[in-house]
């Protein structure tokens, strides 16, 4: 086989660039930059236990609270935010929430009492994750209804390798001190609002006739967004077992904490490298069945931690809950875009995101319960009954999903032509 020239392979390399990413509107690449800039400065959360246990000394159990508070705030932050963006616009919600979220980081920095400290941690929580629908909102504005997919693909991509570039730089950075982590999370924060205000423009066409702020029922009164929302909570819940219990079962059987990093990198190592290309890939089938086999995928590799802890094991089964990830988070969005009226995307995408905030509250205590009474091979073994249960629910809604969005095709003009 002869081999290729480089001219060759460069012109096949922009040529598979320019399908990957060509053709995406220009607000899109403001919003995407944002996000780039705004996760490469993320330092705070990744290091909050260690900053509260080392430079507050709060203990471990002291510390799990101030966490909890912090999902707490998460679970309301995206109704909320979905509400501003859909009663005052994008532009208004993305600004206000990014520095709110700003200044919410700086406050929790400066916090030395512990009644202030778990005040704060909640404020960041509420503030620190508002904008987050509108992003989700302004996307589904902005780019052809056809193109979402790989739109938020593209923007899950960036958040993860802003991610994973922020954690050993924030990690550098705290050498100097833990309030340097604080006020640099603040000031990529703010600069991703001045962004906002200056270059990106109001998106919202069709707004909502309601001024009030409290969070629209309606998309918790849609049967059908509630088929699509309960199968991926539990999909969250599983998946933040890796956060929350996972290092515990893994370094419990003798696994160090170096063996432990290597396992838990192969997650991100594999999205950076696989995520941008799911969306070409998954585009000839159905969304539904995407979202199947990434719940029976996440649960199935959850459900491999059963096996011996071995650092190989381990890995493996990183890979096969990392690609159920990649999976969900290739559709999901765009599920969500398409299942909601123009005026209530805010809404729905908020809906949305609070399915996430709920399961990070929620799967440390339950997980924690388990592995406690019952031991790591029930846990895992329940993720894997849990994700096939979804796998099954998301395949059974499939049909009903399907008629619904044939009417919403006569109605509106937003909605992708994908198969569910």
């Amino acid at each position: 086989m002869p081999s290729l020239s480089p001219t060759t392979l460069r012109a096949r390399f922009v040529e598979q660039v320019r399908v990957t990413a060509g053709g995406l509107p220009s607000t899109y690449w403001l919003l995407w930059v944002g996000t780039l800039v705004n996760r490469l400065g993320s330092f705070v959360v990744p290091f909050m236990a260690l900053y509260l246990t080392r430079e507050r000394g709060f203990t471990e159990v002291q510390a799990g609270l101030v966490i909890a508070l912090y999902g707490a705030g998460s679970v309301i932050s995206g109704p909320l935010g979905g509400t501003l963006a859909d009663r005052f616009g994008r532009r208004i919600a993305l600004g206000l929430g990014l520095w709110l979220g700003a200044a919410s980081m700086l406050f929790l920095g400066f916090s030395h009492e512990p009644m202030w400290i778990r005040i704060a941690a909640f404020t960041v929580g509420l503030l620190g994750d508002l904008y987050r629908p509108a992003v989700a909102a302004a996307i589904s504005d902005v780019v052809p209804p056809n193109d979402r997919t790989r739109a938020f693909s593209l923007l899950y991509w960036v958040v993860n390798l802003g991610y994973a570039i922020a954690v050993p730089l924030g990690g550098i950075v705290a050498q100097g001190g833990f309030l340097i982590l604080f006020v640099a999370d603040a000031i990529t924060t703010f600069i991703y609002g001045c962004v906002v205000w200056i270059k990106v423009p109001e998106t919202l066409t069709q707004r909502s006739p309601s001024r009030s702020l409290l969070p629209s029922p309606v998309p918790f009164k849609d049967t059908i967004f509630l088929a699509f929302w309960l199968p991926n909570f539990l999909v969250a819940l599983i998946f933040f077992q890796g956060i929350a219990v996972l290092s515990l079962d893994l370094t419990a059987h003798g696994l160090g904490t170096a063996e432990y990093g290597l396992v838990m990198g192969v997650n991100g190592v594999l999205i950076v490298l696989a995520q941008p290309f799911a969306a070409r890939i998954t585009s000839r089938w159905r969304r539904s069945t995407v979202m199947a086999m990434g719940a029976a995928l996440t649960g199935l590799g959850f459900g491999m931690h059963a096996l011996p802890a071995t650092v190989l094991l381990a890995m493996l089964a990183v890979a096969v809950w990392t690609l159920g990830e990649i999976l969900g988070a290739t559709v999901n969005p765009s599920v969500v875009a398409d299942l909601a009226p123009p005026h209530l995307r805010g809404s729905y995408q908020g809906a949305f995101a609070m399915s996430w905030g709920l399961a990070s509250c929620l799967a440390p205590v339950i997980g924690g319960w388990v592995l406690g009474r019952f031991g790591g091979p029930t846990l895992w073994g329940g993720c894997l009954l849990v994700g096939l249960l979804a796998a099954a629910w998301s395949l059974a809604a499939a049909e009903s999903r399907r008629r619904h969005l044939e009417q919403m095709r006569a109605q509106h003009v937003g909605v992708s032509a994908s198969v569910d």
